[in-house]
């Protein structure tokens, strides 16, 4: 049997939450190929980075699958080492007691196929030139996301997960889940997700890809052989996209037109700039120092091509007929990017396919972020059908 690594106990004095998965070990496995992408391209081999936190029951059926959104990696909870100052991308929501209960599931969460943390993806080196992949790296959809999650599973020996959870893009790569492997997923869990992309979110994406694609040191996505970085552009686009992560509501409560340096004193010429400018360019900064540009690229893009019901002739009722699995879907009042409307969307093609669904729209301020931060009524809701998927697990509720 393969040793499956979990998380290690932690000293009380470590100074680590005691409700934290504690110090974890990202682990990577390199998947032999021929791995057929939807766009017709095929991948020799390639590598996820994952990390998994709990313990995988005996009959292997208490995993939970995380799928995470654009920016998005496998470090979702926990600590690197006991220095880290920041855990993972989710903790809050990942660990003993927490919402996804580490002591009851088996949870598992990746760097997507493509991404810049450790899996294969243009910052890679493509072995048929030795050099990095770069704009040559190959376009991915979110099916391709899940046949290699899906290779994943197999490798831990998980035939079905208890549950695939996501928010955003993660609840896009949830939901093909469910129509891809629909005899593999217990549970489905979407959050501030949708269908497909509004015109709006794709004119932003748009807009983002430019500002990188325009910054000089671009040099046509090749800026890794050329030891360059176009990081002005990237810093910019991710302050367009931050800004739609945010609501008009939280942004003002948070800086309102609050000066961070300069004077509006009349007869007193003094640059001014307000503390949302500050804001929004220390975002910028810290992740173009993180992120690779072309993949920022290719995310944005894999996220305006997904249309779940294309296939199915546009109908997502034909769509949702081929799932198998219960879903929960939430969303959040001042979400603008990816609306309330939308879950409602999802909520009524699965009742409509007669697919079990429980639906939670939550009041927030917080915008799309919302689903990363915590929530009292968002917690409550979540733990509750998380819960319950612990408990059919253990034959506690009538499945």
């Amino acid at each position: 049997m393969r040793k499956i690594l979990t998380t290690e106990a932690q000293s009380p004095r470590s100074g680590i939450p005691a409700d934290s998965v504690g110090i974890v070990e990202p682990q990577s496995h390199t998947f032999p190929g021929p791995f057929k992408l939807a766009c017709g391209r095929v991948l020799d081999e390639y590598t996820l980075m994952y990390e998994t936190y709990g313990t995988l029951n005996a009959d292997k059926s208490n995993g939970v699958l995380i799928c995470h959104a654009l920016s998005g990696h496998h470090h979702a909870a926990g600590y690197h080492s006991e220095s880290d100052k920041r855990p993972g991308w989710w903790d809050h929501y990942i660990g003993p007691g927490k919402p996804i209960d580490t002591n009851k599931f088996f949870v598992v969460a990746l760097n997507n196929l493509g991404g810049c943390h450790g899996s294969t993806g243009p910052a890679s080196i493509n072995p048929a030139t030795g050099k990095p992949w770069g704009p040559d790296f190959p376009p991915l959809r979110a099916r391709d996301w899940v046949h290699s999650q899906a290779q994943l599973a197999d490798l831990l020996g998980i035939q079905q997960w208890a549950a695939v959870v996501g928010g955003s893009l993660g609840g896009m790569q949830a939901m093909r889940w469910s129509l891809e492997y629909p005899e593999r997923v217990h549970h489905c869990v979407v959050i501030a997700s949708a269908m497909k992309l509004s015109a709006q979110n794709i004119a932003f994406n748009e807009t983002a890809r430019q500002a990188i694609t325009s910054d000089p040191d671009f040099r046509d996505g090749r800026y890794l052989e050329e030891n360059t970085l176009p990081r002005h552009g990237l810093a910019v686009a991710r302050m367009i996209g931050h800004i739609t992560y945010l609501s008009d509501d939280g942004l003002g409560k948070k800086f309102g037109r609050e000066l961070r340096s300069g004077t509006f004193e009349q007869g007193v010429e003094e640059l001014v700039e307000f503390q949302v400018q500050s804001y929004l360019r220390h975002q910028g900064d810290s992740f173009s120092g993180s992120f690779d540009p072309n993949t920022y690229i290719l995310m944005t893009r894999a996220l305006d091509y997904f249309d779940l019901a294309r296939e199915y002739g546009d109908d997502p009722v034909t769509a949702f007929s081929h799932a198998r699995c219960k879903f929960l879907l939430v969303s959040f009042t001042s979400d603008w990017r990816f609306a309330p409307e939308r879950s409602r969307e999802i909520a009524d093609a699965l009742m409509h396919a007669n697919v079990p669904v429980t639906y939670a729209e939550v009041e927030s301020p917080m915008g799309h972020d919302a689903f990363l931060l915590p929530n009292e009524r968002y917690e409550k809701v979540f733990a509750a059908y998380m819960n319950n998927v612990a408990k059919e697990l253990h034959g506690e509720l009538q499945a």
